[in-house]
C-alpha cells in the first residue's frame, strides 16, 4: 500500500492505486443508486473549525475560573471602614468597589466577572476572616453561594507536602482534547484522501 505525500490535500495514493479504486467504484452497481464523488463542502469544514475553536475558548480555564475567596479579601477589609457607616448597602458596595479599583487590585478582572452585593459579603465574611487567621491561602478556596469550600483542583505539591489547590491556566483535559481532535482530523483526512480525487466522477454505467 503505497503512499504519496507530494500533494496530501489532493491525494495520498499513487496513480495506479487511484485507478484501482476508480475501477472498484465503477464496478459497484449499488442497486442502481448513484453515488457521486463529491468534495466535503468548505462551509462544513469552516463550521467544524469554528466549533472546535469556540468550544476551547468558552471552556478555557482562565476564562472559566471559579471565584475564590482571595478576590474578595480586599472587599471584606473595607466593610468596617468609617466611610461606609450610615450608607445604604448599595452605596457602601459602590464605595468599596471604587476604592479597590483605585488601589489597582490584582484581582480586578476576577472581581468584575464575579460581582457581589453587600449581603453576599456578609455571608462569607466570617469564613474568610477565619481562613486568614489560620494562615490559609485564600486562592485555594472557592466561593459557592454562602459557602467557602476547598477547591477540588489538584496541582503540584507544596513544600509542606500538601497538594496545591489553585486552578491552573491549562489543565490535562485540554491536552487530552487536543490529542483526540488532532487524531480525528488526521483520520478523516487520510480516509478522504485515500479515495480518488473529487474532480473525478463515476459514470455508474451511464446512470
Amino acid at each position: 500500500m503505497a503512499w504519496k505525500f507530494d500533494n496530501p490535500l489532493h491525494t495520498l495514493c499513487t496513480d495506479d492505486q487511484n485507478d484501482v479504486a476508480k475501477a472498484v467504484w465503477e464496478g459497484e452497481s449499488l442497486g442502481g443508486i448513484k453515488e457521486d464523488n463529491n468534495r466535503l463542502p468548505p462551509p462544513i469544514i469552516g463550521i467544524l473549525i469554528l466549533t472546535i475553536i469556540t468550544a476551547f475558548m468558552i471552556t478555557f480555564p482562565l476564562w472559566g475560573q471559579r471565584p475564590t475567596a482571595a478576590i474578595y479579601e480586599e472587599y471584606i477589609a473595607l466593610m468596617d471602614s468609617p466611610a461606609i457607616q450610615g450608607k445604604s448597602d448599595a452605596e457602601a458596595m459602590e464605595y468599596i468597589i471604587n476604592q479597590v479599583k483605585a488601589s489597582g487590585s490584582k484581582w480586578g478582572a476576577e472581581q468584575e466577572r464575579h460581582p457581589l452585593e453587600m449581603d453576599d459579603l456578609r455571608l462569607i465574611r466570617d469564613a474568610v476572616i477565619e481562613l486568614q487567621r489560620n494562615g490559609s491561602d485564600l486562592r485555594e478556596y472557592t466561593v459557592l453561594g454562602d459557602h467557602i469550600v476547598l477547591a477540588n483542583f489538584e496541582g503540584n505539591l507544596k513544600p509542606d507536602g500538601t497538594v496545591e489547590r489553585i486552578q491552573p491556566w491549562w489543565d490535562k483535559g485540554y491536552t487530552i482534547d487536543i490529542f483526540f481532535i488532532v487524531i480525528f482530523c488526521l483520520g478523516v483526512l487520510i480516509v478522504v484522501k485515500r479515495l480518488p480525487d473529487y474532480e473525478w466522477e463515476p459514470s455508474h454505467h451511464g446512470h
